[in-house]
């Protein structure tokens, strides 16, 4: 059948099962934009600004698996979806954006909000492609899908001239794929599973971490039953929280920079790392010659480029994760490692990270822990980048798969509203907490219009400290308490500002008030927002210092005299 450019992207992101897009509409893609309408299927959220539809498209994907869509004009609109873009290429999740480009007959003369929209995105994009020819837009569209969604998941550009939507060709969907130079390896070579089962069944003191592969891959069965049968510990990095439920006995925690300190020693005494889905950052192995002295370290990723890339791999297997730990799992003999794990037990008592010290003040640890507790650890967190996204991860006990969602690799303040309002998107079914910073909250807010309008009921809980928190906690260790651009003296009324936007708003000033404003927030029937007043001078506690190694570890000071612990 013989249809327009606009057409054919609509047609096929029905073939490819799309029913949510995120995007702002401009001059270069209102052609597509015009037929929309044809398509009911396809719901369009109008977001405020095109950050927060890639970003929302990322949210949309971790939370449900499902590759997350979004969509821009020319010039600012394809600039604007960069930061999310960047967001989700190093986190590797699957996001396909689709952006209007000048008509054809225009390109390379600066025309008006003329961009190379595939040069910009070209180091933070999978891949990506300037369709030329709407005969073409059926194939790209399935190529933009297989490619985000296979492999090592990431996102895909896709750029189309004004005028070719509106060109008439032929509609041909493409049955299959054949990309010459794409074929992602997904079984792991026999061999290296059973070098890596046999090193596994040699070990004394062996530690698992378990990365954000593990999500990607939904492996979180194969993964216990690893842990299970043969007894050891699983230690996560930041997106691997919530691969194993933090209540299941073999589960240690975060390591590294802001990891619990018990994690990051049990590294340090181990004798075998068995990395799943981990890419070894610098956030967890700090200082790379001292990083796990004592282990040999098995790699199994589906990446080949990661493995090797920051420590020397012992064993690299490359495959999906879920595949590869079926067939180990196979090899892998029933054992006990009693005395490590009592060492490691033994090192909860001796460096015991989570404790809250029992302070007047209102602190974030205090609050999510009792979000925690009110939630039962169910709720999809979503949180944006700073000293509340580690408070989360340390204080929140994730007893759901899937449940920490998190900018990791680009570190991307922002993230913590559109990113919850495309978690909640994908899962309506949900409860969805963004745990956000009073800085990176500012940065998006905008889109609190989008999610009132179209009626996405996330609970936002602002950790309002009036600091950019983690750049002063790092001005106050390394810069002398040369406290430089980092203090808010003119926050808004968040409460005001809420409701300005059509949000149910509380304020919080006491622990008093927080599991009653908490429980309002979760039985108010509609998108919520708590300004949470906390204490500005806490300091995430451990720390090791970056670039330094385990032996320079930071745990938090002892309390004042006349303060207890409380936990």
């Amino acid at each position: 059948m013989k249809l327009t450019g606009a057409q054919m992207v609509c047609e096929s992101l029905l073939r490819e099962g799309v029913d949510v897009v995120f995007g702002i509409p401009g001059g270069a893609i209102l052609p597509l934009y015009q037929t929309m309408p044809q398509y009911p299927q396809l719901k369009h959220i109008l977001v405020r600004h095109e950050q927060g539809a890639s970003m929302g498209a990322d949210g949309y994907y971790r939370a449900s698996g499902k590759v997350g869509v979004c969509m821009a004009t020319s010039g600012p609109g394809a600039t604007n979806l960069v930061t999310g873009l960047a967001c989700a290429y190093m986190d590797s999740t699957a996001v396909v954006a689709i952006t209007g480009q000048v008509s054809r007959a225009a390109i390379g003369k600066d025309a008006f909000q003329e961009v190379d929209a595939t040069g910009v995105t070209l180091p933070v994009t999978k891949h990506n492609m300037l369709v030329m020819n709407a005969a073409d837009i059926p194939r790209a569209i399935h190529e933009a899908f297989y490619i985000a969604s296979t492999g090592r998941p990431g996102p895909v550009l896709v750029d189309i001239p004004k005028d070719v939507f509106n060109e008439v060709a032929d509609f041909v969907y493409p049955d299959q794929i054949d990309l010459k130079g794409y074929k992602p390896t997904l079984d792991g070579h026999p061999t290296q599973v059973k070098k890596a089962a046999k090193l596994i069944n040699e070990a004394k003191r062996p530690v698992i971490l378990a990365g954000h592969g593990v999500i990607l891959s939904r492996a979180y069965d194969e993964l216990r039953d690893l842990a299970e049968k043969a007894q050891i510990p699983v230690i996560t990095t930041l997106l691997g929280v919530s691969s194993l439920p933090e209540t299941h006995v073999l589960c240690i925690g975060m390591p590294g920079m802001h990891g619990v300190a018990y994690a990051s020693i049990a590294i340090d005494r181990a004798d075998l790392v068995i990395s799943l889905g981990a890419r070894f950052d610098d956030r967890v192995t700090g200082k790379i010659s001292t990083f796990a002295p004592k282990a040999k370290i098995i790699h199994v990723d589906i990446d080949p480029a990661v493995i090797g890339q920051n420590v020397r791999t012992h064993v690299p297997i490359v495959g999906d994760l879920k595949r590869v730990l079926r067939a180990l799992n196979k090899e892998v003999k029933q054992a006990g490692h009693g005395e490590w794990l009592e060492e490691i037990e033994q090192l909860r008592r001796e460096h015991p990270s989570l404790r809250l010290q029992d302070k007047p003040k209102l602190t974030q640890q205090f609050i999510i822990k009792q979000l925690s507790d009110i939630t039962q650890g169910k709720a999809i967190v979503v949180t944006g980048v700073g000293q509340h996204q580690m408070w989360a991860a340390q204080h929140y006990t994730f007893t759901e798969p899937n449940s920490l969602i998190t900018s990791g690799g680009l570190g991307a303040m922002g993230f913590e509203v559109p990113a919850a309002m495309g978690a909640k998107v994908a899962c309506p079914d949900k409860t969805v907490w963004s745990i956000c910073g009073d800085g990176g909250f500012q940065m998006t807010m905008c889109d609190l219009a989008t999610i009132v309008e179209n009626k996405i009921n996330v609970k936002f809980a602002i950790m309002n400290n009036h600091f950019l928190g983690m750049v002063r906690q790092w001005q106050h260790i390394f810069y002398q308490d040369t406290f430089y651009a980092t203090n808010y003296t003119a926050n808004p009324d968040f409460v005001k500002l809420a409701e300005a936007f059509g949000l149910f708003a509380v304020r919080v000033t006491d622990k008093s008030q927080v599991q009653s404003a908490i429980q309002a927030a979760m039985a108010h029937d509609g998108p919520t927002l708590i300004d949470f007043v906390v204490d500005p001078e806490e300091n995430v506690y451990p720390m090791i210092p970056p670039g330094e190694s385990v032996g320079e570890l930071m745990e938090e000071p002892q309390p004042a005299e006349g303060t207890a612990w409380s936990r």
